[in-house]
């Protein structure tokens, strides 16, 4: 398995941002477009996404009442993700985000197609 980068906590968006509790409910609430709740009250509002370099991406919250930062690990693309979006291509339309309920257009980053929302790769051009 590739090795995660720290970029996400390395940079000023990102120092010191901390892990949130209960991730895979975070995220579910995150893909569906609800708002966040904060670990401290209040709700979170996304700040930077960063995709990695395995094809992962990491989302980078601030509370809202406690201006802590938390940061949110998103797993790389599946298989079946991936062949969604290829064939969706193939049918020559846009390829869109398999996990955003609101059909998110992916957008091409050098030769990949990656969703702004959440910096998963999903593609090669």
């Amino acid at each position: 398995m590739a090795k995660r980068s720290n970029k996400h906590t390395s940079g000023p968006l990102g120092e010191g941002a901390l892990p949130v509790k209960d991730e895979e409910t975070l995220r579910q609430l995150y893909y569906a477009g609800a708002q966040l709740p904060s670990p401290m009250g209040g709700f979170l509002e996304v700040l930077h996404v960063q995709p990695e370099e395995d094809g992962s991406g990491t989302v980078i919250f601030e509370c809202l009442s406690s201006s802590l930062r938390f940061r949110l690990p998103l797993k790389a693309a599946t298989r079946t993700e991936r062949k969604k979006v290829r064939d969706r291509m193939d049918a020559g339309m846009d390829p869109e985000c398999p996990r955003h309920e609101e059909g998110r257009r992916l957008h091409r980053v050098g030769r990949n197609f990656i969703c702004s929302a959440c910096g998963v790769r999903y593609a090669k051009a």
